[in-house]
């Protein structure tokens, strides 16, 4: 236990930022997380291991993390995403939000995440809304502004990652609305393979990040690393997966260009997937997304900064069933022309193309090729230039919060949410059929039986059914720029002739039954 206690000190060290004081600080807390009060557990035929209790060490926290009283902090952050997944995912990327600082959470579902047990356990977490996607939010979305301006009309009715574009972005338009009204400072859009890694800031904070930032700036961008995996067989990559492939922005041109053809491996693109990080906008009036990357203002031009130290972690491609789980969400056609009207970035066509088109072992032949970095010498050389790091925050985090059967009271919580639910229903249904609700048997007798009125009890059976609705405000017009959209890493122009040199020319679960 004790070479446990000093591994994890160690590496919070190697990736610490501010003072040495402050990770050992860290290490010898021993009280619960934030948050993790005592709750009944699931038995083990419930899940599977990684929503369990685990025999890995538990991730030594701050004593001032606490994310349970989302009224009371300071700044308050918004992150809102759109997921059809299940809570094997959801949950490890949720918590460790929280712990990390977000207050807030306004998750659209659908699918999987869409279904009453998953749904349950989402909203008994305090901060969490949850929007399913439903015939009235697309009436409602189908009314918004967004269809009659430009700057997203490029992305209208393609299929595929442009129409999953597009609905992130009315969802962003929401999300602005609901985070204004639960006080949000902050919001930032991000999917639920993509963590935020807040390094650079004390004890590891958001919230003690963005108070650091100027009032006068109105969006911060977090450059994007991309996960590196070293297997073939992850599971669950929060918690496998350590090592990240830097992003420009946080390299010199030197090394960026210097080894730029070994870091790309054969891939069209530096990354494999986006380049262009993503960005979180301060809570002010006119506010509008402008893609699932960035944000913008109907009345002005935002002053946009870039953090120097903190990203936002990309897991893409992390486990090998992504491929097919891209592949089975598409109807595109597997050739290189129809593709084009699916996907943005030329990987994902790639991967769409094989994994429609291969058999099972030419699959995970071409996954080890271009997604696994097997080779050893070659990743030792890009750590130590620096262009790949090795992150273990999030993988002690999420190893903390399982070990301290943080999702599991989550789990036995949405239980208790579904009965709630339950009972509700069953209430209401016999009110319903309750002699005073009839207008028949009212008109019958001439008066109102014990003193209650039709009107009223019609009003609070509504009031019941409607509680928690909100109205949507609207934003004001006016013209502004185009929609940024996942971009891979940029090549200037002013470095070509300096990347020719250096380039060859030729070279161009968690598994619930019950949920």
């Amino acid at each position: 236990m004790l070479f446990g206690e000093l591994y994890l000190t160690f590496a919070f060290v190697l990736q610490w930022k501010g003072d040495i004081s402050d990770p050992t600080r860290l290490g010898r807390e021993k009280s619960k997380f934030p948050g993790m009060g005592v709750g009944r557990s699931l038995t083990d035929t419930d899940c599977m291991h990684q929503i369990h209790r685990s025999n890995t060490p538990s991730f030594p926290h701050h004593p001032g993390w606490q994310y349970a009283a989302a009224d009371h902090v300071s700044p308050k952050i918004c992150i809102t995403g759109s997921t059809s997944g299940g809570l094997e995912q959801i949950l490890p990327w949720l918590y460790y939000h929280r712990v990390i600082g977000a207050s807030h959470f306004v998750l659209f579902v659908e699918g999987k995440a869409a279904s009453a047990n998953v749904s349950a356990v989402l909203e008994s977490i305090p901060g969490v809304r949850v929007v399913p996607r439903t015939k009235e939010l697309e009436e409602k979305q189908a009314r918004s502004r967004i269809w009659n301006e430009t700057w997203l009309s490029s992305f209208f009715f393609r299929p595929c990652n442009y129409e999953l574009f597009v609905k992130q972005s009315l969802n962003m338009e929401m999300a602005i609305v609901m985070a204004r009204e639960a006080g949000a400072d902050w919001i930032i859009h991000l999917d639920t393979d993509e963590l935020l890694h807040p390094a650079g800031a004390p004890e590891y904070s958001l919230r003690r990040l963005f108070s650091d930032v100027a009032s006068d700036v109105d969006m911060v961008v977090f450059p994007n690393y991309e996960s590196s995996v070293e297997r073939d067989d992850i599971t669950d990559p929060f918690t496998e997966v350590t090592m990240f492939k830097k992003n420009y922005d946080h390299l010199t041109k030197e090394t960026y260009f210097g080894l730029y053809r070994e870091a790309t491996r054969g891939n069209p693109n530096y990354f494999l997937t986006y380049g262009n990080g993503k960005a979180a906008a301060r809570m002010q009036d006119h506010l509008r997304p402008n893609g699932a990357h960035r944000w913008h203002n109907y009345v002005k031009f935002p002053r946009e900064i870039k953090l120097d130290e903190a990203a936002v972690l990309h897991y893409t491609y992390a486990k090998f069933s992504d491929l097919t789980s891209r592949r089975d969400r598409c109807g595109c056609n597997p050739t290189k022309e129809d593709v084009k009207r699916c996907f943005m970035l030329e990987f994902d066509r790639d991967a769409f193309i094989i994994a429609s088109t291969g058999s099972e072992e030419e699959m995970r032949r071409w996954y080890r090729e271009h997604v696994v970095w097997t080779d050893k010498e070659l990743n030792l050389k890009l750590l130590r230039k620096g262009l790949l790091t090795r992150i273990y925050a999030p993988q002690i985090i999420v190893q903390g919060l399982r070990q301290r059967g943080t999702f599991n009271d989550s789990l036995a919580a949405g239980h208790d949410v579904l009965e709630q639910k339950r009972v509700k229903e069953a209430f209401l249904l016999s009110v319903k059929r309750l002699p005073e609700y009839n207008s028949s048997f009212l008109a019958s007798k001439g008066k109102v039986n014990h003193g209650i009125k039709e009107e009223k009890l019609k009003q609070k059976l509504l009031d019941v059914e409607g509680a928690g609705s909100t109205a949507r405000r609207p934003l004001s017009v006016s013209n502004t720029p185009s929609a940024i959209s996942p971009a891979s890493s940029p090549i200037p122009n002013s470095l070509l002739n300096y990347l020719h040199s250096v380039l060859r020319p030729d070279i161009d679960v968690f598994s619930l039954s019950e949920w």
